[in-house]
């Protein structure tokens, strides 16, 4: 259970940063702690909505204004789930017993601004290898 509301917080944030034209970073400066552990702990009920709605409703609730941050996206680029489950699997191998304050950490880190740019394979790498890029604050 664990993991799948890890994928599916991720995959949101990366759904409303998408939408609104923000960073990861920046969505989650607007959410609260509270909110995202609200999410995570609900995540199994809210995946059975749709993402847009769900997505809306936080948006209106975070006063979150579209910014000027462009992911160019073409095809074959990864969908926002792609890039959840990327996210999914960096938190989890961060082992913090805070899994809340872990997803705020990685989420608002560098590496995630890097993982955007889809020009690289980053994001397609092994998620061992990405992991310890993150721990070391540099790509290795």
């Amino acid at each position: 259970m664990e993991k799948n509301n890890l994928f599916y917080l991720c995959s949101l944030i990366e759904y409303i940063a998408r939408y609104t034209s923000n960073t990861k970073k920046e969505i989650i400066t607007k959410m609260s702690k509270e909110l995202i552990t609200h999410i995570y702990n609900l995540a199994d009920i809210y995946h059975c909505e749709n993402i847009e709605k769900i997505a809306n409703e936080i948006i209106e609730k975070c006063h979150i204004e579209k910014g000027n941050y462009i992911l160019k996206l073409q095809d074959g680029k990864p969908t926002y789930f792609d890039m959840g489950k990327v996210y999914q699997r960096i938190i989890t191998m961060d082992n913090k017993a805070d899994k809340m304050a872990s997803v705020m950490e990685v989420l608002s880190s560098w590496l995630i601004e890097k993982m955007d740019n889809y020009s690289s394979s980053l994001y397609y790498e092994n998620p061992n290898y990405i992991y310890e890029c993150y721990k070391s604050g540099k790509i290795l």
